[in-house]
């Protein structure tokens, strides 16, 4: 079993959101007391039950702290029945009792009552795993081909083809339960010709437009899908820094499905190690992800964006903390860096003098190139407080 860095609150009620397989189960009845109270709503019988009467959870809730039960209920995959979160809200009012509530779908809950549960609960995220808690397991290439979803995770580099058989399942389990069992598309099929899409141009600028003319679709319904993607866990928008006092800058996204494993079983490239261009899209998208799941994390007020200007100059990533940006970051799947590499940084030092520049590598150590530090990868998150300035 992997540790896993985000500790749960231990008093205070939760909600705890993650695609599937990324742990959520696991991690809760790790520290879940031994007599506490358990409903899975991915049980069928489960699920029948609280969707005729929600009413019904009150009451046994009730029973359970009654009959002198642990008073902390886990509801998994709460998201199914919403109308619980109406229930919760009443019990956390009137009862002790501690509530840890796991979700895969926050489209589903946000047409629920997960309003209702402002301020009366935290919210956590649980990602894939990180380097540090893959430990030994984080090997480069593994993970750049197979991700680091746990299950995926743990049998990736001594079998290859089941890993890549639970990736192949995983995609279209996605598309089967989240999206057409629970009718978050209409149109399946239409859906699953923009996720190809997606998924290809997955860490690229999103241009809606191009997007739907790849996909056969109209730009207000690959807008809509982004958003189901946000909403369903898949993904994240890396917004570009828009303060220049120089330069106009593109305003586009970019967007980032939020497994490489996943987005290579999406794009059929699970069979072999990607080519030298394509691992270097995964390479840069690896650290962004990485960088997105720490700063959810540790630094929750910490902001990542990319810097572009419509002349073509660009850096991977921006590191934006308490409101001022303390990293620019140019990110190369390779371990000799030159000048050349670096010409993004110096025209974004043109524009934000003093900031701290980076460019994250393969290498083995850390060199400069002028005033750019050039950090191994694994040395990179190391260094990732330091950086920025906690």
């Amino acid at each position: 079993m992997f540790k896993r860095t985000l500790n749960l609150p231990e008093q205070r009620s939760v909600l705890l959101l993650g695609p599937r397989q990324t742990g959520k189960s696991t991690l809760v009845r790790a520290v879940l007391p031994t007599e506490a109270l358990v409903i899975d709503l991915l049980h069928t019988e489960e699920f029948l039950r609280y969707a005729r009467d929600p009413s019904l959870f009150r009451r046994e809730v009730l029973h359970h702290i009654s009959r002198g039960g642990a008073p902390t209920v886990f509801v998994d995959e709460v998201q199914r029945v919403p109308a619980l979160l109406d229930e919760v809200h009443a019990l956390i009012e009137a009862t002790p009792a501690r509530f840890i509530l796991t979700g895969s779908n926050a489209r589903k809950l946000k047409r629920g009552a997960a309003n209702l549960l402002a301020g009366r609960v935290s919210v956590r995220h649980l990602h894939p795993l990180t380097l540090d808690e893959l430990g030994d397991a984080a090997d480069l290439e593994t993970l750049l081909r197979f991700g680091s979803l746990p299950p995926v995770s743990q049998i990736a580099r001594d079998d290859p083809a089941a890993a890549s058989e639970i990736l192949r399942a995983y995609a279209l389990t996605y598309l089967q339960e989240e999206m057409q069992a629970e009718a978050i598309v209409r149109q399946l099929g239409a859906f699953a010709r923009f996720l190809d899409v997606a998924a290809a141009q997955s860490g690229e600028l999103v241009n809606f437009s191009a997007v739907g003319r790849d996909a056969g679709l109209a730009t207000r319904t690959v807008q809509s899908y982004y958003e189901v993607m946000e909403d369903t866990l898949l993904g994240f928008r890396l917004p570009a820094w828009q303060r220049s006092p120089r330069a106009r800058l593109v305003a586009h996204p970019r967007f980032h499905l939020f497994d490489l494993g996943v987005t290579n079983a999406l794009c059929r490239r699970l069979g072999a190690p990607p080519d030298p261009v394509r691992r270097g899209h995964l390479f840069e998208q690896m650290i962004v992800l990485e960088s997105h799941r720490r700063l959810e994390y540790s630094f929750p007020e910490a902001r990542l964006f990319f810097w572009r200007t419509n002349h073509g100059a660009e850096v991977d990533l921006l590191i934006e903390h308490h409101g001022e940006l303390c990293a620019a970051v140019e990110i190369k799947s390779r371990a000799s860096i030159d000048n050349a590499d670096l010409s993004g940084l110096r025209s974004f030092a043109e524009a934000h003098p003093g900031v701290r520049r980076y460019c994250v590598s393969t290498s083995p150590r850390a060199y400069r190139v002028g005033e750019v530090e050039v950090l191994p990868y694994a040395e990179f998150f190391g260094r990732f407080e330091e950086i920025l300035g906690a």
